[in-house]
């Protein structure tokens, strides 16, 4: 089981007890746990898409069933870090959850030290952590962001393309624990999403990034 003050654990790449499923943990919180090989696809990529910060129409493009609406608050084309995503999505059902999403640094879920050596071991490519909210007005902490649970997901690249562990704890400050429908129906979602993505993600960010990128081309 990992509690979310025991998140550093999932900086090391071998395997763990938990890839795909969901736990209850005795905090009462519900761990959901996908993992998703997105081909051709990189770290750099991935921490751009959420920079790129998609619109409505680019946001059905990374889940054509679940995705229905998406807006941003306080952008910045340098880092992910402090911006919100307001969406309406499906999690394993019709009924659509309206969600606020606030990117914070990677240091609050895994520490500063346990993400710089990571990092510059080559065991992490990508780490984009949020606290999330339900509803369009959800409840906030001392600092302004939303109670109700905390995603992470872990990025490393390998010879073939990037392997994601995404990680949610749900129910973080809530009053009520969030059933395990939920749980489950999140991590069919979060593994379509990005096996979505990474079908056109490569391309995208090629485009997009044009004086940078390092296209190879496939002729």
């Amino acid at each position: 089981m990992v509690e979310l003050d025991e998140a550093a654990a999932l900086l090391d790449p071998s395997p763990l007890p938990l890839e795909m499923g969901i736990q209850r943990l005795p905090s009462g919180q519900l761990h959901v746990a996908a993992r998703t090989d997105m081909y051709r696809c990189n770290g750099e990529m991935f921490e751009w898409w959420f920079r790129f910060a998609p619109d409505t129409q680019q946001y059905t493009w990374w889940h054509p069933l679940d995705h229905v609406s998406s807006e941003w608050r306080e952008t910045n084309p340098r880092t992910h870090i402090g911006s919100t995503h307001i969406v309406d999505e499906k999690i394993g059902g019709d009924e659509v959850l309206s969600l606020q999403i606030n990117f914070q640094d990677p240091a609050i879920t895994f520490g500063e030290e346990a993400v710089d050596s990571a990092r510059e071991s080559g065991a992490v490519s990508a780490l984009v952590c949020a606290h999330l909210g339900f509803g369009d007005d959800p409840p906030r902490d001392d600092a302004g962001r939303p109670i109700g649970g905390r995603l992470a997901h872990i990025g490393r690249d390998t010879d073939w393309g990037m392997v994601l562990r995404s990680r949610f704890w749900l129910g973080v400050g809530a009053p009520e624990p969030v059933p395990d429908v939920v749980g489950l129906g999140l991590m069919q979602h979060a593994y379509t999403e990005f096996h979505y993505l990474s079908k056109f993600l490569p391309s995208l960010y090629i485009a997009e990034n044009r004086e940078t990128a390092a296209p190879v081309l496939p002729w």
